[in-house]
């Protein structure tokens, strides 16, 4: 019996999938965007595959990152003297030690190939933590995801043909979002704080993760986690603070760096004097401190929903998984109990012919004049009980968390000095959590994406695309900051 009543369900299921809503749902329902997230893991890795064994490998700064680290496994700790063919070591010290693994693997850094398959690894895991992220927000069609992670040309350059240390930075922020989902305070301030090792762009993070601490875990809790976030960079960078800490801060944390012209992206259309003057940096600076004031006390607000409602969910869960587990228990008294009665019947002497001809004729005659002028069955009805089993998906308060994390990140992109190309990877998978989040169309959201993309394209970039770019930037955040306000106007006059 129960092995019939299991392939049942399963036919039941089976047959469920093959229904047009199901399969429509792969396709435009976020919550069932698990099977398209594996379909496009796979898809992925012979994309990556194919672009490694046929597209040529172009040397940007793989070289300079082999010079970097070989000064240093050398032992020189001065990082003023720790140098490549690009310039000065730039990067803090966790970016020395993940380039120094890669200087033995790939023996010296010779063995190219080797290093873009690791790279592949990189990405394919990387895309693990973002599509798990979309999983759990449920706020995205699959098909935008799929459309849009496969058509990016630039994204897949800069992974598997360039070999930049962005990607790694950015590996170690969405492993920090997924802990931080989960509530696993420890873990995400570690990982987050990685990603600060390997390059400062994740402290673009920093303004909505602070008060995220401390709205959720008070004052107390803030100051413990950024000790750990501060530990692990004075843990990383002891052996060069010991050795010439002037160098080591100022060499790996400069802010005031001024970016080389011929690279820009989004500032091509001014001169290079201009992109290099102090009071157009301090400009972009007072323009990102305003948008964060902006922006900032919307993020507490979905903070504040995200920690009344963790807290219901600690409330509540508990409460269910204790239903749950009773009505298992009485589930299994009565499976047992129909088991035992079942072998009591087999157990008892059986019938003769006569006597089984006997009893259905009789029944049936008792089921005519009982219910006249009715069809009676000639077998019973077999009702099969499903026990009841009560959940709650708490998985979607991700999205208060989610959001402004997205956002106050993208104001730091919009705002930053100069996006050289590596620094799409920043921003790119988040763009479209952020442009589902307006009141845009589907058409004009794909639009912008599309546009974006075009932008981060072409090399070199132009006066015209740069200008774009900003346009796209700005319309984005402006959708964005529409769509909040309404949210929190209507939250606030039903409170």
């Amino acid at each position: 019996m129960g092995g019939k009543s299991k392939f049942q369900d399963y036919q039941h299921e089976f047959s469920k999938m093959l229904t047009w809503s199901y399969l429509k749902g792969l396709v435009v329902n976020p919550a069932q965007l698990p099977f398209a997230a594996l379909l496009l893991i796979i898809t992925e890795l012979v994309i990556n595959v194919l672009v490694v064994e046929r597209v040529p490998y172009t040397e940007i700064d793989w070289k300079a990152y082999m010079q970097e680290c070989e000064g240093f496994l050398n032992g020189t700790l001065d990082y003023s003297q720790l140098r490549g063919d690009t310039g000065p070591l730039v990067y803090p010290a966790g970016f020395v030690y993940i380039y120094s693994l890669f200087y033995y693997l790939t023996g010296q850094g010779e063995n190219i190939r080797l290093a873009q398959y690791i790279f592949i690894g990189i990405y394919l895991l990387q895309l693990c933590l973002v599509l798990r992220i979309y999983i759990k927000t449920k706020k995205v069609p699959p098909y935008v995801l799929v459309i849009t992670i496969l058509t990016s040309y630039r994204i897949h350059s800069i992974y598997v043909l360039r070999l930049f240390n962005d990607p790694i930075a950015v590996l170690f922020l969405y492993a920090a979002l997924n802990f931080f989902m989960d509530s696993k305070w420890y873990l995400g301030s570690i990982f987050y704080s990685l990603g600060v090792s390997v390059k400062m762009n994740i402290l673009l993070y920093a303004p909505a993760l602070f008060f995220f601490y401390l709205t959720n875990l008070g004052f107390k809790g803030t100051i413990i986690q950024l000790f750990i976030c501060g530990a692990i960079q004075l843990v990383l960078g002891l052996p060069f603070l010991i050795s010439s800490p002037v160098a080591y801060l100022k060499g790996s944390f400069d802010i005031g760096r001024v970016f080389n012209h011929t690279w820009t992206v989004n500032y091509r259309f001014l001169d290079v004097d201009v992109f290099e003057n102090k009071c157009f940096h301090l400009s972009l600076l007072a323009i990102h401190i305003l948008l964060l004031i902006i922006f900032i006390p919307m993020c507490v607000k979905y903070f504040n929903s995200y920690c009344r409602l963790k807290f219901v969910q600690k409330q509540v869960q508990p409460q269910i998984d204790a239903k749950n587990i009773e009505n298992k228990r009485k589930s299994k008294i009565k499976k047992d109990l129909k088991k035992k009665l079942n072998k009591k019947n087999e157990e008892q002497e059986n019938l003769s012919k006569e006597q089984k001809d006997f009893l259905n004729s009789f029944e049936v005659m008792l089921q005519k004049s009982s219910q006249k002028g009715n069809k009676v069955a000639k077998k019973p009805v077999e009702v099969v009980e499903e026990d009841p089993h009560y959940s709650i998906n708490f998985d979607i308060l991700s999205q208060l968390f989610i959001l402004p994390m997205f956002i106050v990140n993208f104001i730091g992109v919009m705002c930053a000095r100069s996006l050289h190309y590596q620094f799409y990877s920043w921003y790119f998978h988040s763009l479209p959590y952020l442009l589902w989040s307006n009141n845009f169309s589907v058409i004009v959201r794909f639009l912008l994406l599309a546009l974006i993309e075009m932008c981060w394209n072409t090399y070199p970039s132009t006066d015209l695309t740069s200008a774009l770019l900003h346009v796209c930037h700005i319309i984005v955040l402006y959708g964005i900051y529409r769509k909040i306000s309404v949210e929190l106007n209507m939250a606030s006059k039903l409170e």
